[in-house]
């Protein structure tokens, strides 16, 4: 079902909880993995750990990602690099903010997706992309005006993407997660009043876990996926299903 003796996986986001999870998964898999992320300490860990290569750029700049990805071989890219943000309403929001998140969250995967297709559509082997979306694209929360905005328009990406992207073989689809109760969301949403309503609201009344996440993102790059494109998982518990 594996399928992944295709060619090289491009992980980026890699250094952080989610990231790290897939890049492990995948090479368990048998996949070829690169993992690119902000903390090289982190990447040089999991490279060891894990056997993948390391790429490190930068998601906000394209010379970075055009230098990085020109000439690479790949053929499937997991977009899992992100930025959080503020939690602020529209009333509040920082727009620099805001413009960071869009510029990391949305532009950073449209040109990492520019990139990584041109080498696919050069190899002719077609390929697979999974954008690490959020719940928060899907439903409105409190808070969430920067961050929302940016994964909304992650999902039309992987939308258009697919359609785009189709002729060559090549499939593009998204995941929109829960929260995963690391100690960077611990501060927002580890709060009583915040955490308890919440996952009152949700069917299975738990976190995810970054293993949670990353098992379904290995599926949608597999051979078990091979007719599935354009879609956004939630893998939130049946939050936005309520």
């Amino acid at each position: 079902m594996s399928g992944f003796d295709k060619g090289p996986i491009l992980v980026t986001g890699a250094s952080g909880g989610i990231g790290a999870a897939t890049v492990r998964q995948l090479v368990t898999a048998g996949a070829d993995v690169i993992a690119s992320g902000r903390n090289e300490k982190v990447l040089a860990d999991l490279a060891g750990d894990t056997g993948c290569r390391t790429l490190p750029f930068e998601l906000s700049s394209e010379e970075s990602i055009r230098e990085a990805l020109e000439g690479l071989d790949l053929w499937g890219v997991v977009n899992c690099g992100g930025f959080g943000g503020e939690i602020a309403t529209p009333m509040e929001t920082d727009i620099d903010v805001f413009d960071k998140v869009i510029s990391i969250n949305a532009r950073g995967a449209l040109l990492v997706t520019k990139y990584a297709s041109q080498s696919m559509i050069r190899l002719g082997k077609g390929g697979a992309i999974v954008n690490v979306s959020s719940q928060a694209s899907l439903v409105a929360l409190k808070g969430h005006i920067s961050y929302g905005s940016s994964k909304a328009a992650l999902d039309n990406i992987t939308r258009v993407s697919a359609m785009e992207l189709g002729q060559y073989g090549i499939r593009v689809n998204g995941v929109n997660p829960t929260v995963v109760m690391t100690p960077m969301s611990a501060w927002y949403w580890g709060r009583e009043d915040i955490e308890g309503p919440f996952l009152k609201q949700m069917p299975l009344g738990r976190w995810a876990t970054e293993d949670e996440i990353a098992a379904p993102i290995v599926f949608l790059l597999s051979d078990g996926a091979s007719m599935i494109s354009g879609v956004s998982l939630p893998i939130d518990g049946g939050f936005t299903a309520c």
